[in-house]
């Protein structure tokens, strides 16, 4: 016998769904749009080459150390700000005939030139082969990873909610991702782990949402869709919000203290984790209701046995 469950003091949540699922159109169309127009800026693990970090005693002129750095050697050099004014990035593409060693020694003899109190942070040096490697292998990975998610929720639910859940994952990386292309911030291989990473996470999310969602449809005798799936939210929300909350606590303290190497991770972790949350509720479960989820597709299916039809008397 099903248990009767109460939906006094249940949010809303959907009543809101409609607005917020065209923001979230309209983000995924920017994101894809910037992604073909301006691309990824690769990271010097995908396209080999030599980043040579520095930092100056007061703020750098980048247009006088690109001056600087007009040689052959250094031909294609890309300066930029990273971090603070005084911090400064150079990434030298890979020149055939030429020695990373020479590229790193005009590099500070430039800066040196500029600012002689100038330090040299960090040093970097990826032959192009790795990198093209790296590449391929961290695309397959990608692309691994989101064929067995797809696999797995295929068979773990009915094929509504697993639909939502693939299009909130889709959309979770592709906005992401669009972060990464509109400010051209580096994509190396943290950040790759960082959106592998979101992916797990967002995933994680739906299924605790969607679980909720199932049982609630075979518990709860009064109600439409919208009301048990508002009802498996507003269940849910404490949790999402106790572990959203606790993990934001530890991803704004590595990108606000941990250093450039792992900043780009935390910056992919960050934005994951915001549109994560939300495409739990106003992408996966929002579209499983407009595609007509009801509680006779939650339902066991019915085996009939063998001789059920015939009289029992019948001998």
């Amino acid at each position: 016998m099903f248990q009767v469950l109460s939906i006094k003091g249940t949010v809303n949540f959907l009543r809101h769904a409609v607005p917020i699922s065209i923001l979230s159109l309209i983000l995924v169309i920017g994101s894809l749009t910037s992604l073909a127009t301006k691309g990824i800026n690769w990271g010097l693990d995908f396209t080999g080459g030599t980043v040579v970090e520095l930092e100056f005693s007061s703020t750098a002129d980048l247009q006088a150390l690109r001056a600087e750095l007009s040689s052959e050697e250094t031909e294609g050099v890309v300066v930029q700000h990273f971090g603070s004014s005084r911090d400064v990035i150079t990434r030298l593409p890979v020149k055939e005939g030429v020695k990373s060693e020479t590229q790193v020694e005009q590099v500070m003899a430039a800066a040196t030139k500029l600012d002689p109190k100038v330090i040299q942070k960090r040093v970097e040096m990826v032959g192009p082969q790795i990198g093209q490697e790296l590449a391929e292998q961290g695309g397959l990975a990608v692309l691994v990873a989101l064929i067995c998610i797809l696999i797995y929720v295929s068979f773990r639910f009915e094929w509504r909610l697993a639909l939502g859940s693939v299009a909130a994952l889709a959309h979770d990386v592709i906005i992401t991702l669009g972060v990464f292309s509109l400010f051209q911030l580096d994509f190396d291989l943290t950040v790759l782990a960082g959106v592998l990473t979101v992916v797990g996470y967002s995933l994680n999310d739906t299924i605790v949402v969607f679980d909720r969602i199932r049982e609630n449809f075979l518990k709860m005798r009064k109600g439409g869709p919208e009301e048990i799936v508002n009802t498996s939210i507003t269940q849910t929300m404490s949790r999402t919000i106790i572990t959203t909350g606790t993990t934001l606590v530890v991803v704004i303290a590595l990108f606000l203290k941990g250093g450039t190497m792992i900043h780009g991770f935390a910056t992919a972790l960050l934005m994951g984790i915001f549109v994560g949350t939300f495409s739990s509720i106003y992408v996966a479960s929002f579209l499983a209701v407009k595609l007509g989820i009801n509680r006779e597709h939650m339902m066991p299916v019915e085996i009939e046995k063998e001789g059920a039809d015939q009289d029992p008397l019948t001998p």
